[in-house]
């Protein structure tokens, strides 16, 4: 009898390579992800504005954004800064240009004091023009 031998044929070997085609494709849509998210991101800090109807936003062509948040800090943007520093860069901006608004944005529970020094503290340093920025769509007073 003639059984043949026991020793396998050369098949295909399998493969020990990594298929970096999904990995890429993961890569490049968490980048489009993040590209279109990043830009609706650029405002964190969160803060419970005035509602009223007749505001309507300004186009003015340099603005500064200071704001209040309900423990009474203030901040340049979104980052916190001590009055000291808050003075010395609305002083820069008005050296640089003296009709650059302020768009100040305080959270309705801060008090009228802690706006009125920030108010002071931007008319000291140069700068006149102050808007207040609130949220659009008040409900009616009854």
């Amino acid at each position: 009898m003639a059984f043949g031998r026991l020793e396998r044929s050369a098949a295909a070997q399998p493969m020990s390579d990594i298929n970096m085609t999904p990995l890429i494709d993961v890569m490049l849509v968490l980048l489009v992800i993040f590209m279109i998210t990043a830009p609706l991101m650029t405002s964190s800090l969160k803060l419970d504005l005035p509602k009223t109807e007749g505001a309507k936003p300004t186009d003015a062509a340099q603005f500064v954004t200071l704001a209040i948040d309900t423990q009474g800090r203030f901040f340049w943007g979104d980052e916190p800064v001590s009055v000291d520093t808050l003075r010395l860069r609305v002083r820069e901006a008005a050296v640089r240009n003296p009709t650059t608004e302020v768009q100040l944005r305080a959270d309705k529970t801060v008090s009228y004091g802690r706006v009125a020094e920030l108010i002071g503290v931007v008319q000291e340093g140069g700068l006149s023009r102050v808007g207040f920025v609130t949220e659009s769509g008040a409900e009616p007073a009854r």
